[in-house]
């Protein structure tokens, strides 16, 4: 019914009890999720998990906010792209909200990183997670320099967790990606959140968790896991006057088309 397009079942607790998460998945209705990789040393856990359980698939890349993990080449993300049940490139992107005394110029390092995700992306013909916080006009400047406009050859993908302005949304589905809202949607304080999920084209939305972090209401506090995006899910279908199996079968039929070895 659900897909939980981004989830971290690597961290702790996690993967601590990995049965224990499918069991309330299937519970649910929330039949798939996507494990998302952050650093190339700890890709091989990610992938191991999607391998060993068959509702599972990863992606490969190295997130922003990672400084001190080893950015990868163009030819290591293809190699690792490459390999069974990988669906996607990232999580990549720009983040600059930990400048921490630097300027935005002094993050060429992770504009640099950024690019290298997306030729990758290109190259394997695979969609890019992308991450951004306080980075927008760079994050959608750097998309379109490096070709990704929704054409032929682009590699598209999602701006995932999305907390960005209507206009950052519209400018991203412009260059043919996708929005994926995560369990922030609930949160009292995020009524402009609110209404992006209420404005977005439904065969351009995405739902997704982000476990461990961002549990919806009612388990705000708590650490969160793919079965709560069920209670994503039926925030955005009372916002949107939805049944809550309509928005479920749209959001999931967008994820297998956006992934599309997830449909496999």
């Amino acid at each position: 019914m659900f897909i939980d397009s981004h989830c971290h079942l690597n961290y702790p607790p996690l993967k601590d009890d990995v049965p224990a998460l499918r069991s309330a998945m299937a519970q649910a209705g929330v039949d798939k999720a996507l494990v998302i990789s952050t650093t190339l040393e700890s890709f091989d856990e990610v992938h191991q998990l999607a391998i060993n359980h068959d509702n599972f698939w990863c992606t490969v890349g190295v997130h922003p906010d990672e400084e001190g993990a080893r950015s990868p080449t163009l030819d290591e993300l293809t190699s690792l792209a490459a390999r069974p049940r990988v669906v996607g490139i990232g999580e990549t992107g720009l983040d600059y909200f930990r400048l921490n005394g630097r300027t935005v110029a002094d993050m060429e390092w992770q504009r640099e990183r950024f690019r290298t995700h997306i030729r990758a992306a290109r190259a394997c013909r695979l969609p890019l997670v992308i991450h951004t916080r306080e980075a927008a006009e760079d994050t959608l400047a750097i998309l379109r320099e490096e070709g990704e406009d929704g054409s032929a050859g682009s590699a598209g993908g999602v701006f995932h967790c999305f907390t960005e302005t209507l206009d950052v949304a519209k400018r991203a589905l412009d260059l043919g990606f996708y929005i994926s809202i995560s369990g922030i949607v609930t949160f009292k304080s995020a009524q402009s959140l609110r209404e992006v999920a209420t404005w977005l084209p439904l065969d351009r939305l995405l739902i997704e968790t982000d476990s461990p972090y961002l549990a919806p209401v009612p388990y705000r506090g708590k650490t969160n896991q793919p079965a709560y995006v069920a209670e994503v899910g039926r925030s955005i279908a009372q916002l949107r006057g939805l049944e809550v199996a309509q928005l479920a079968q749209t959001t999931s039929q967008n994820c297998l088309r956006l992934f599309s070895v997830m449909a496999a």
